[in-house]
């Protein structure tokens, strides 16, 4: 078997590298002297007390400089009997970017003006980005973002998952814009 030789094809625009860039040491020397410059800096000013880059000691310190716009934890709203607001109408998980949530809908017959609701509401943390796409479609405002994260952050990828027992108990809500009659009032 004849193994033919290819050569690369050459085009007109092609770039070449000049004798400094041919040379390679003088930038891999420069790129380690930026390196080690921002390194001493930063243990100086470890071994000195005063806090270097831009650590946060969690859980020891919180972060106190977060974002203006950000998002932080969902909160599902509640009806004024505790219910959720939320009509398990799964257009939250359908524009979920990233497919964390998790609805398995229930039917209550003794209720005609919302018959769906719920019977288990899940998000898993550990893959949400945090983009709010379920808010902006939820046509009951039934889910929010409040910028507090309490205990978020884990060890430990099943404690990651949020329920709907603690989406509305953690920071209940009830202030919803779109609110529904009492129950036997339709």
């Amino acid at each position: 078997m004849t193994h033919k030789r290819y050569r690369r094809k050459t085009y007109w625009n092609q770039p070449t590298m000049g004798w400094w860039e041919r040379l390679y040491l003088p930038e891999i020397l420069r790129g380690l002297g930026i390196t080690s410059w921002v390194f001493f800096r930063n243990m100086g000013k470890w071994m000195t007390g005063r806090k270097g880059a831009l650590t946060t000691y969690y859980p020891e310190e919180r972060r106190r400089d977060y974002a203006r716009h950000n998002r932080g934890k969902h909160v599902l709203t509640q009806r004024p009997d505790g219910s959720p607001q939320c009509i398990a109408c799964n257009m939250c998980a359908t524009v979920c970017p990233a497919k964390v949530i998790e609805i398995e809908a229930a039917f209550d017959p003794d209720d005609p003006a919302h018959p769906k609701y719920p019977a288990r509401f899940e998000i898993d943390y550990s893959r949400c980005v945090f983009c709010g796409l379920c808010v902006e479609a939820c046509p009951e405002d039934a889910i929010r973002m409040v910028p507090e994260v309490p205990n978020l952050p884990s060890g430990q990828r099943m404690r990651m998952w949020i329920g709907k027992e603690e989406l509305l108990t953690w920071n209940p809500q009830r202030d919803v814009a779109k609110p529904y009659p009492p129950k036997g009032a339709a």
